[in-house]
C-alpha cells in the first residue's frame, strides 16, 4: 500500500469512527457542557456531576471512581483548573487508561510472522454480532493478502452453521463444518488440520454462545482449545471475546462470565454506531485488563476497524461534529 493510499484509508476510517460515535459523543459532550455551565473552576459539584455522567454512560463504577480520583489529584496539585478545561482533562485521563491496558496498539489486520496458521477462537453470546464479526475479520484478513479458513464449531444451533456458511461464501473463503450436533472440538481439530494442509495463514473458529451453564461452557471451550493445540502447538493464539456495546452493563457482565470460563486475550466491541453507550469500551478495557482489538462502527464489511485509542478518544471529544 502506497503512502497516500495509507493516509487516505486512515482518514476514511476516522470519518467512519466519527460517524459511528456520533450518538455517544452528542450525549457525552452535551452533558459535560451542562455540568460546567456557570462554573469557573472544577469543584466538588462539577466532579459529582461528572461522576454521574460517566456512570450513566456505562463507563462502569470502578473505572469512573478511578477517573474521578485522578482528576481530583490533578485539581489538588494544580490548585486551579478552569471548568472549561474539564473535557481536555477527561480526554487525557481516558487516553491514559486505554494506554495502560494496551488497548488500541494495532494499526492493521496483520498476524505475527512466526505463527502459521494463526488460530483465533471467537467466543461470545448469541446475538452480539459474533458470526458477523468473524465474517468481517475473514474479509479484512483476506483483503490484507492472508489465506483464511473458518471453522463452524458452534454446532448447537443449525442457524449458526448456516450463517457462518453464508459469510464464508460471501467473502470467498473455505469453511470446515460437520453440521449441527457435531462435536465442537472435533470440528476445531479438523479446521486447524485443514488449514495446515492448505498452508493457510489464519484460522477463525466460531464457538457456541451459551451462558446458562458456566461449567459446561468452560469444559467445551477447554476441549476446543486442546483440539487446536493437538494440531498446532500453542494454538489458539488468540481468544477473542465479542461484546455488543449497545447492551452497556450487560456487556460487562458477559465479559465477567467468559473471562471466568476461559482465558480471553482480546476484545471486539460491536454496534458502536447504534448506541450512546460507547463509554462501555473504556470500562471494559480498564476493568478486565484485556486489550480492545476491534470495534464495529457499521454494517459494511469494511466497518470492522482495528481499535486505535488515539482515534477513539479524538472522536469521542470531537466538537467539530
Amino acid at each position: 500500500m502506497g503512502l497516500f493510499s495509507f493516509f487516505g484509508k486512515r482518514k476514511e476510517q476516522k470519518q467512519e469512527l466519527d460517524e459511528g460515535l456520533k450518538k455517544t459523543r452528542s450525549s457525552w459532550l452535551e452533558r459535560i457542557s451542562k455540568a460546567v455551565i456557570g462554573k469557573s473552576k472544577v469543584d466538588d459539584e462539577v466532579l459529582d456531576d461528572l461522576e454521574e455522567i460517566l456512570i450513566t454512560s456505562d463507563v462502569g463504577t470502578e473505572t469512573t471512581v478511578k477517573i474521578i480520583d485522578r482528576i481530583e489529584k490533578r485539581v489538588a496539585r494544580d490548585k486551579y483548573l478552569g471548568a472549561s478545561e474539564l473535557d481536555v482533562i477527561l480526554k487525557e485521563e481516558i487516553a491514559s487508561l486505554l494506554q495502560e491496558n494496551n488497548s488500541g496498539d494495532g494499526s492493521d489486520f496483520d498476524i505475527p510472522s512466526d505463527r502459521k496458521p494463526y488460530v483465533i477462537m471467537v467466543v461470545g453470546v448469541n446475538g452480539v454480532g459474533k458470526t458477523t464479526t468473524i465474517g468481517k475479520l475473514a474479509y479484512n484478513f483476506k483483503k490484507a493478502g492472508k489465506k483464511v479458513v473458518l471453522g463452524a464449531s458452534d454446532t448447537f444451533r443449525a442457524a449458526a452453521v448456516e450463517q457462518l456458511g453464508i459469510w464464508a461464501e460471501r467473502v470467498g473463503v473455505p469453511m470446515v463444518t460437520q453440521g449441527m450436533g457435531a462435536d465442537p472440538a472435533s470440528v476445531a481439530f479438523d479446521t486447524v488440520k485443514s488449514a495446515v494442509a492448505q498452508d493457510a495463514d489464519v484460522v477463525i473458529i466460531d464457538t457456541a454462545g451459551r451462558l446458562h451453564n458456566k461449567i459446561g461452557l468452560m469444559n467445551e471451550l477447554t476441549k476446543i482449545k486442546n483440539s487446536c493445540n493437538k494440531v498446532v502447538a500453542g494454538a489458539p493464539d488468540e481468544v477473542l471475546l465479542v461484546l455488543d456495546a449497545s447492551t452497556g452493563q450487560n456487556a460487562i457482565e458477559q465479559a465477567k462470565q467468559f473471562t471466568a470460563a476461559t482465558q480471553v486475550t482480546a476484545l471486539a466491541l460491536t454496534k458502536l454506531d447504534g448506541t450512546a453507550k460507547g463509554g462501555v469500551v473504556i470500562g471494559i478495557s480498564d476493568q478486565f485488563k484485556i486489550p480492545v482489538k476491534y470495534i464495529g462502527v457499521g454494517e459494511g464489511m469494511d466497518h470492522l476497524q482495528i481499535f486505535n485509542r488515539t482515534d477513539f478518544v479524538e472522536s469521542l471529544f470531537n466538537k467539530g461534529e
